[in-house]
């Protein structure tokens, strides 16, 4: 049993080791600052693991959204929108953002 235990705990680690960051992520070229705030595949159909990223720091950005929305008064929408912008300022040269017409832009 305890062997057992330790092949899993080396699994999980050796995967999460092996997981795509977003910053690999956006430096390869997979994903992209989305216009309407959150992050998304730059091309379709992604892999299963460019997709769990995706949906974990949408996770994030929808939370801090809602909170910043919350204490200032912003509409959500709003708040996404500022973040878009202040996103597409910030994209390193060689990533992508969408411009407001949904097509993808390399900085």
């Amino acid at each position: 049993m305890k062997k057992l235990l330790t092949t899993l705990s080396l699994v999980l680690f050796f995967h999460s080791a092996w997981a795509i960051d977003i910053d690999s992520a956006k430096s390869s070229g997979l994903v992209g600052e989305a216009n309407n705030g959150f992050l998304a595949a730059v091309e379709t159909p992604a892999s299963a693991e460019v997709q769990a990223l995706i949906r974990e720091v949408n996770g994030k950005r929808l939370a801090e959204f809602e909170r910043t929305a919350e204490t200032t008064g912003a509409s959500l929408e709003q708040v996404a929108v500022r973040f878009y912008e202040l996103a597409v300022q910030r994209t390193a040269p060689g990533h992508y953002y969408q411009d407001k017409s949904g097509r993808w832009i390399k900085k």
